[in-house]
């Protein structure tokens, strides 16, 4: 019995250290891939600076014209052809398509995330190289479908899009986002606390939040991507009527992932496999019986069954 004991307790004391030597080992390998991240993201370009920069977007309202754009991640692969189009202020325009064609490639052009390869993207008659970067930014508004709070007050939350907002423009902004009644029932109201996970209030609740944020900023033009596929019926139609009231006069393009919420679009752009194959309203695009048509019907039959 002593020797099985002598020999078990041995065994344990071989084995633990082993054992952290394969911990640390691991522990080495997660840090040398986020080192390399790191240090990828440090050795990356900086912006160019744009000298034209002294546009005043005070004054501007929001028409967007994609002129002969041509683009591609890579210099060998061109992905997006040859698109034209016209966009007017207030108008609706839907970007539409499977999953990986590319729709976020338009978003990133019209940010400057990218530069187009070829033609020029236009807003309000200026190429949008002429801008400086963060003046450009800031005409925009985005609601993604990944939510973003911190931890802080309601309120500072939906102010952190305009800093010296008054009280009552906060109320007015979460009004318009619906969200305003929900936040009276919480224990301290605009100043109850979000934790720093966001855990202690629900994806909805989040997602109007985010809203209210971005009505409070009032931005000349909203990139909307929505995010509704995971929120129950009731939270679904209010974060819609609040997107609805967020649109109001606004330029606003939206990455459509339900194609029953952009029929009322005025431009609808269809893309598949990184290019626009298609553009036109909604009733246009089904009488085409094209690309659209079939996505549109795959998805009608899906929600029937």
């Amino acid at each position: 019995m002593v020797i099985y004991k002598v020999l078990y307790n041995t065994i344990n004391n071989l084995l633990g250290p082993i054992n952290q030597i394969a911990q640390i080992s691991s522990m080495l390998q997660s840090m040398v891939a986020a080192a390399e991240r790191v240090f990828e993201f440090l050795e990356e370009p900086e912006e160019v600076i744009t000298t034209k920069g002294n546009i005043d977007t005070s004054t501007l309202k929001g028409n967007v014209e994609f002129r002969h754009v041509k683009f591609g991640y890579n210099p060998d692969k061109t992905i997006i052809k040859d698109f034209s189009a016209k966009v007017k202020e207030g108008q609706k325009i839907a970007i539409v398509g499977p999953t990986g064609a590319g729709k976020t490639t338009m978003v990133k052009l019209l940010m400057r995330f990218y530069d187009v390869t070829d033609g020029e993207i236009l807003v309000d008659g200026h190429n949008i190289k002429d801008f400086d970067r963060g003046k450009l930014r800031k005409m925009f508004g985005m609601v993604l479908q990944d939510t973003w709070l911190f931890g802080g007050t309601v309120k500072d939350n939906i102010k952190y899009s305009k800093e010296d907002a008054t009280d009552d423009e906060v109320i007015q902004a979460a009004k318009a986002a619906h969200v305003h009644h929900y936040i009276k029932t919480l224990p301290n109201g605009y100043n109850s606390m979000i934790n720093e996970e966001s855990s202690n209030i629900s994806a909805g609740q989040k997602q109007l939040l985010t809203i209210a944020r971005v009505i409070l900023a009032d931005p000349k033009i909203l990139i909307l991507d929505e995010a509704t596929s995971s929120i129950d019926t009731r939270t679904e139609i209010q974060i819609q009527s609040a997107m609805d009231n967020l649109m109001k006069g606004r330029t606003s393009f939206v990455i459509a992932h339900r194609l029953s919420t952009i029929k009322n679009s005025d431009l609808i752009l269809v893309m598949n496999q990184g290019d626009i194959v298609e553009q036109g309203t909604h009733e246009e695009l089904l009488a085409k019986g094209g690309f659209y048509a079939d996505l549109y019907n795959s998805q009608f039959d899906e929600e029937e069954e």
